[in-house]
């Protein structure tokens, strides 16, 4: 399964709803889809089976600036937490 984004808006804030396996050569369709939405985005990553290292430090930069990682579980939470404490 390769990654499948899909896109709910309430007015204030966009979720891009992420759905599969997300690696590296998806990155720059995200950050497309995320300046495109010029509003407050947020990144529902609760049906992601696999991320690659690229993407954690993605992730990281996201979050750095503003936007919102939800439904995260644990080992994505925790490997973001080790890429900022080695960069640190």
């Amino acid at each position: 399964m390769t990654l499948r984004i899909e896109k709910d808006s309430d007015g204030q804030t966009t979720t891009l709803r992420l759905i599969g396996r997300l690696r590296r050569e998806h990155i720059e369709e995200l950050k497309a889809q995320i300046k495109a939405r010029g509003m407050s985005v947020a990144l529902d990553l609760s049906e992601v089976s696999l991320v690659d290292l690229d993407v954690i430090r993605f992730l990281a930069k996201c979050q750095t600036e503003g936007i919102s990682l939800v439904h995260c579980c644990r080992y994505i939470k925790n490997w973001i937490a080790k890429e900022r404490f080695r960069e640190g």
